[in-house]
């Protein structure tokens, strides 16, 4: 074996700080690889989001919102699969409504190309649209009650909900989600008399994400609360129709 040759005082001095310098930066990332908090979006949702109403002028200028959006673009790090998809679906209805404060609308089709897809924001380590986010990001969770939480700031689109998304609820909160949407007259009806349903069109642009339960039909049968419609819409009792998509703003307009 070979003596190791004992380092002189400096060079001591200059490996201790170099140790510490790997420690520090170690603990800086460890630090900024986990999970955003959502509790700063979580305070102005509860406080700005009345029945899926949305006060975007509130959001104007407004610093906690400001530094939350920020903070959705570090690295999520070692988050598991509840606070992945929270974090994500919170990203999604922050940026959209971003994307109504810095001017942008999904109101026309040339609207839409720039909202959706043109646009992007910094999300989990990545610059992303709302499109990509969406398809590349959430609906590989393979979980259909996304489609009843992510909110494009249009009225048609599922009602916003007055509280950020957290891991630990996240399965009730996506129930809870599907219900209100499913049941909610303004985005689906149902005709018993003439076993007609009057669905919404993301059930016809997201059918296959709902084709796991057999059809269309039945998926929406396991969340409407009426049990005889429910009972024939699990046996493909009702004919469809699809409800024009209303993409006017879901909430008081900002300031300009």
């Amino acid at each position: 074996m070979h003596q190791r040759t004992p380092l002189s005082r400096g060079a001591q001095a200059r490996a201790k700080a170099a140790v510490a310098a790997v420690l520090l930066a170690a603990l800086a990332f460890g630090a900024a690889a986990k999970p955003p908090d959502h509790a700063p979006f979580d305070q102005l949702l509860r406080a700005h989001v009345k029945a899926g109403h949305v006060d975007y002028p509130a959001f104007q200028g407004n610093d906690g919102f400001r530094r939350y959006t920020a903070a959705l673009g570090a690295d999520f790090g070692a988050a598991s699969r509840g606070e992945r998809l929270a974090g994500y679906i919170n990203a999604y209805n922050a940026f959209a409504i971003h994307g109504i404060l810095d001017g942008l609308s999904p109101a026309s089709f040339l609207g839409r190309q720039r909202y959706f897809k043109l646009q992007s924001w910094p999300v989990d380590g990545r610059s992303i649209s709302l499109e990509r986010l969406e398809n590349d990001l959430i609906r590989p969770f393979n979980d259909p009650r996304i489609h009843f939480a992510i909110v494009c700031a249009s009225r048609s689109c599922p009602s916003l909900r007055s509280e950020a998304y957290v891991a630990e609820r996240l399965d009730s909160q996506l129930d809870d989600q599907a219900r209100r949407f499913i049941n909610d007259p303004s985005k689906n009806r149902f005709d018993a008399a003439t076993r007609t349903a009057y669905l919404s069109a993301i059930f016809k642009w997201f059918d296959q994400d709902f084709r796991g339960a057999g059809s269309v039909q039945k998926y929406v049968a396991r969340y409407v609360a009426d049990p005889d419609v429910a009972r024939d819409l699990a046996n493909d009792g009702y004919r469809i129709e699809w409800i024009d998509y209303d993409w006017s703003l879901n909430g008081t307009a900002p300031r300009r």
